[in-house]
């Protein structure tokens, strides 16, 4: 953690103790600090990023004062982020907290460590409601997010934005379907942005990149010490959703024990962390998403019939691209202009030829596969129009296709040839410095080095 992360205030009635709090505390944070309630409720009229509270506070030194001062809080804002101080024996007090709306909690006495690592979680979910801010001052409403974000006029489009529209604004479960690559998550996003729930967090969770041995700390939160390396509690996907809306795209990919865990937190709107014993309240509208046949998995026992029912309340099918009739011409221009823009590049156009070529191709990745398409023929094309020739091989006619047996025949291999090229062309902007390459690219060290060795680079 670095110096300046926020602004934080702490509470504590106690004077050595929150001496040292903020002695702990101000190299990384602006700290304002109160030993009472009412001084606390002065402070909080700034809006700092992080609140650290004890529970006992004056007049009365009862755990109701901070129980009191964390519903002020929330009620002037509904995304403030509080952290608890409990003493020994409050666990039931720092739970009610928690159901109340703040963020974590942890027991005296104070451990720099763990508080620090709480704090750090907490600033993350600053940031995604930060993010989710964001997403709704563009898109205001179902219907803005379906046509800003989700591109397309065909009519199997237009049919989507209506459905997207009626479920907005209920609470009912909604099961997304579709191939891989088709925006299942950009139809979350719209579907949260029209809801009741737009001014809260939209939080994400990819199944199939969540190792097994992870995904219940992940989705559930954890204690401290419930296995190895576990050395804070730290809150899960579920309660970082609170009040919002929770999408669990690959939902298929769970394992047993976990759809039997989803199952419970669906219908109890209750969850347990791993290593704990208490029940936690959430409240939150489940999106998922899926590219298999769970009525398939259903039939073969190998995912939970009670659990395909509870998420699907309301089934919505979302079209490939091959189906949606005109859509590819609008859609690469879409991402002609977002690379354009973001490369610092004078703004491109596709010749009659390209334009054929990307409508006539079957699109099996879909709207993802069309994005990469173009994105590498905008990196590599010279002039202001993008010819046949600048496609990826696997797009262009035969005429100018290279020899059939370097030409990659699938998505995959597709995909491959623009990593590869688009690995070389961050590595020679940066001037051969790998670490400058993977900084650009978003990538860690681990990263670059796997497909430096991969392309031999």
């Amino acid at each position: 953690m670095t110096a300046s992360l926020g602004r934080i205030v702490i509470v504590e009635d106690d004077a050595v103790l929150l001496e040292q709090l903020t002695w702990a505390l101000k190299g990384k944070f602006a700290v304002s600090s109160a030993r009472d309630a009412t001084r606390a409720r002065s402070l909080c009229e700034a809006e700092p990023d992080l609140y650290l509270f004890d529970l006992r506070l004056p007049p009365s030194n009862q755990t109701r004062e901070g129980l009191d001062l964390l519903k002020h809080v929330r009620r002037r804002d509904p995304d403030a982020t509080v952290v608890i101080m409990s003493g020994e024996g409050e666990r039931s007090v720092a739970l009610e907290a928690v159901a109340h709306g703040a963020f974590d909690f942890f027991q005296k006495p104070v451990d720099t460590a763990e508080l620090l690592l709480i704090l750090q979680r907490a600033l993350e979910r600053r940031r995604l409601l930060a993010e989710n801010r964001e997403l709704r001052r563009v898109a205001s409403s179902a219907g803005a997010a379906a046509s800003g974000r989700l591109v397309g006029e065909s009519p199997a489009m237009r049919r989507l934005a209506r459905e997207i529209g009626k479920v907005a604004g209920s609470e009912a479960n909604v099961l997304l379907l579709g191939e891989s690559g088709t925006g299942k998550e950009l139809v979350a996003r719209a579907i949260h942005a029209g809801s009741p729930r737009r001014d809260r967090a939209f939080v994400a969770v990819n199944a199939s990149a969540l190792p097994e041995s992870l995904a219940e700390s992940e989705l559930f939160g954890h204690e401290k010490g419930a296995f190895t390396g576990a050395v804070a509690s730290r809150p899960g996907r579920f309660e970082l959703a609170r009040g919002g809306t929770l999408f669990l795209d690959e939902i298929g990919t769970f394992s047993a024990g976990v759809q039997a865990k989803l199952l419970r937190a669906i219908e109890s709107r209750e969850i347990e962390r791993v290593g704990g014993r208490a029940s936690i309240p959430v409240d939150f509208r489940l999106v998922s998403a899926t590219n298999e046949d769970l009525e398939a998995r259903v039939a073969d026992g190998s995912f939970r019939e009670d659990l395909f029912y509870r998420i699907n309340t309301i089934p919505i099918a979302i079209p490939p691209l091959r189906e949606r009739e005109g859509d590819v011409a609008r859609l690469a221009d879409h991402f002609l202009d977002v690379v354009c823009r973001r490369e610092g590049v004078s703004r491109k156009l596709l010749s009659a030829a390209a334009l054929a070529r990307l409508e006539a191709h079957p699109w099996r990745g879909n709207v993802r596969e069309l994005a990469h398409a173009v994105e590498l023929a905008v990196l590599f094309s010279e002039g202001g129009e993008i010819g046949e020739e600048d496609l990826p091989r696997s797009l262009r006619s035969p005429r100018n296709a290279a020899p059939k047996a370097t030409v990659p025949t699938s998505y995959a291999a597709a995909v491959e040839e623009f990593e590869q090229k688009l690995l070389r062309s961050a590595i020679a902007a940066a001037g051969g410095v790998k670490a400058e390459a993977a900084r650009r690219l978003g990538l860690d060290a681990n990263q670059i080095k796997y497909l430096c060795r991969k392309f031999g680079l």
